[in-house]
């Protein structure tokens, strides 16, 4: 019906406003930019995309410098719901930043007065989009500019036209047999800029991305342009308390003798623990058939604390209590006790149990005959081993199944402690699917909700061993190169494990696995031939972190959201390991306990885009220090406490 002429000019005003908001299309992974011209009012709702009510999440707003504006912790009984943000009148622009792997579809609506613009995912999809949506992107002269998608079941087809003269390119979505291939097309270059039409072809899920030029999109042309994002800060404040120990930071290694000529990439890394399987039906076969390498893995390597996860061949995780899985568990155990009583060496039977397995009980029953067999095999635990339970997949939250609010890790690991209580002696998880770089300090949440459902002795530290004995940005072999095959994984995995560590409640973390496998390249080695291998960036991230890496974390305040910093001593020495994980460039500065600046004992070394390491310079009084951090760049301050 038209607007009849004797409304009321207060409800034709707000009519009006209304008409002129502006809607973007359901979000599910990726930064929305927001530049307000005038003070505006951002709505944000959600709603259930898959497994909603078996997982949280949080969204977050952070300003114009990149501190935390806003934050909003969404628990899993809220499939549904809304917020307002206030949205002051900013020559920077605010982001927005909806974490994947998202469960919901996350809706946002603005005045049409606000430039937004929208920087996707690359690979994984990003939006939930419906029929006929268009949005706009600028490739700037003489840039190279790829246009990159992938087909998700949704959107099948992406067109791109330039304005300037309706120039058209097209591109076909195929259904790729790995989720990491992708379809791309060049875009002809110009010696102008020019401006794009991007016609999403098809409904629903939607992955398209820019290589070559900003990866930047907008609903309306007129929004287009470079973002504008001003210097951060970064304030620490390092004590003398000392919280934990820090944890042994290992990987996943192969379930064969690796060749030799992968010892000195191997070496580099660091490791101090590791995870293996242990295959039920091979062990039956071959009761020694794993003995050549756990031998070497702990004398040649020197790694004493590791944990195995008792399966069967091809990855098959359920098993069941019959005579294969009592004699390979057997053959497991002769083996621990013929190596002889060094370090620690954690069982787990089968692999994420709470995704694997139909129900809990179906996994208790497997769990207590298994447990008893340990239990009374004879000199099991004088040659260190240890049962860890359950090995779920994902904690807090549950695993990417059916009915996944039934199957969280936490209810599994508690219903299994409630039972066999001192007869579990760790706590294990792994933890997949937390991809965003912001999102990371949910595993420091996990950490402390693990803990207290262990027990905390008198000095807060938990009363069992917690382990993340897989972790990775994905699970299985949904991947994108994007990810694992750039700095973007060194940033994660530093951030990682400096959030896991920030409260000294972890003892062991390991990165799943160490070499790409044809279907799962998501190694920190690269293989480059039969006796060929590198370190891919998150290898090379691992080695500067072991490199910097000492025995306990100190007490360390830090007022920013971007830049992630882990306080650590040895003795007199001392160390703070950190991640800027943003393009802005950081002003940083360290507050120590260190009164004084003793000429030539401390060392401040970057490791940016480029992977190698280089000194940096400071100022440093009176044990104050303070530098220029640039974007997406790792960084370790040495020095020595009088």
């Amino acid at each position: 019906m038209n607007q009849a002429w004797w409304v009321l000019p207060g409800v034709l005003l707000a009519a009006s406003v209304q008409a002129a908001n502006v809607r973007w299309p359901d979000i599910r992974d990726g930064s929305l930019y927001l530049t307000p011209t005038r003070a505006d009012t951002l709505t944000l709702s959600w709603s259930p995309a898959w497994q909603a009510d078996g997982n949280r999440e949080q969204v977050f707003l952070l300003d114009g410098n990149g501190r935390l504006a806003a934050h909003r912790a969404i628990s899993a009984e809220e499939s549904r719901g809304q917020l307002s943000w206030p949205l002051a009148a900013e020559h920077a622009s605010y982001q927005v930043e909806v974490p994947g792997y998202s469960f919901r579809n996350y809706r946002l609506e603005f005045a049409d007065s606000t430039r937004a613009l929208f920087a996707p995912a690359k690979v994984h999809f990003s939006m939930a989009v419906e029929r006929g949506t268009q949005l706009f992107f600028r490739v700037g002269a003489n840039e190279q500019a790829v246009l990159g998608g992938k087909q998700h079941g949704g959107v099948s087809a992406l067109r791109a036209t330039r304005l300037s003269d309706g120039s058209r390119v097209d591109l076909a979505l195929q259904q790729h047999r790995a989720y990491w291939q992708f379809d791309q097309v060049a875009l002809p270059v110009s010696p102008r800029e020019q401006t794009w039409r991007l016609d999403l072809q098809g409904a629903g899920k939607a992955a398209f991305w820019l290589d070559g030029s900003a990866n930047l999109f907008a609903r309306r042309a007129e929004d287009l342009g470079s973002l504008r994002q001003q210097t951060g800060s970064v304030q620490l404040r390092s004590s003398e308390q000392v919280l934990g120990p820090t944890p042994k930071i290992g990987n996943n290694l192969p379930y064969v003798v690796p060749p030799p000529s992968s010892f000195a990439v191997l070496d580099q890394l660091g490791l101090q623990a590791a995870g293996f399987y242990a295959f039920a039906d091979v062990l039956q076969r071959k009761p020694g058939y794993e003995n050549a390498f756990r031998q070497l893995y702990r004398e040649r390597f020197g790694i004493q604390h590791d944990i195995t996860l008792l399966g069967s061949t091809d990855r098959r995780a359920v098993l069941r209590d019959d005579k294969a899985t009592a004699s390979g568990l057997d053959a497991w155990l002769a083996a621990s006790v013929a190596l002889g009583g060094k370090g620690t060496h954690y069982i787990a039977f089968a692999d994420e149990p709470n995704l694997n397995y139909t129900d809990y009980p179906a996994y208790r029953s497997l769990f207590k005959a298994m447990l008893e067999r340990v239990e009374r095999y004879p000199g099991a635990r004088e040659a260190g081993v240890r049962i860890a339970a359950p090995a779920s997949s994902r904690f807090v939250d549950g695993p990417l199944a059916s009915n996944s609010a039934e199957r969280r890790g936490l209810e599994w690991s508690r219903r299994l402690l409630a039972e066999f209580g001192e007869r579990i002696d760790a706590l294990a998880w792994h933890e997949w699917m937390v991809r965003d770089l912001l999102a990371t300090r949910s595993y420091r949440d996990a950490l402390r909700q693990a803990a207290d459902l262990v027990g905390r002795d008198a000095q807060g530290l938990p009363r069992k061993p917690l382990l993340i004995d897989q972790t990775n940005l994905s699970s299985g072999s949904t991947l994108s190169p994007y990810e694992q095959e750039t700095q973007y994984a060194a940033l994660w995995w530093t951030s990682v494990v400096i959030n896991a560590a920030q409260d000294g409640l972890l003892d062991m973390i390991n990165w799943f696995h160490i070499a790409d496998e044809p279907e799962y390249p998501k190694g920190m080695v690269r293989v480059l031939g039969s006796d060929r291998f590198e370190l891919k960036p998150v290898g090379l991230a691992q080695q500067f972190i072991q490199q910097h890496w000492l025995d306990q974390v100190l007490q360390l305040d830090n007022d920013a959201f971007e830049v992630d910093a882990l306080a650590m001593a040895r003795a007199q020495q001392r160390s703070l390991l950190g991640v800027n994980k943003s393009a802005r460039l950081q002003q940083v500065s360290l507050s120590t306990a260190t009164p004084t600046c003793a000429q030539g004992a401390q060392t401040l070394t970057f490791f940016g885009p480029d992977n190698q390491p280089r000194s940096a310079q400071y100022h440093c009084q009176r044990g104050q220090y303070q530098f220029e951090l640039p974007g997406q760049t790792l960084f370790a301050l040495r020095w020595t406490a009088s």
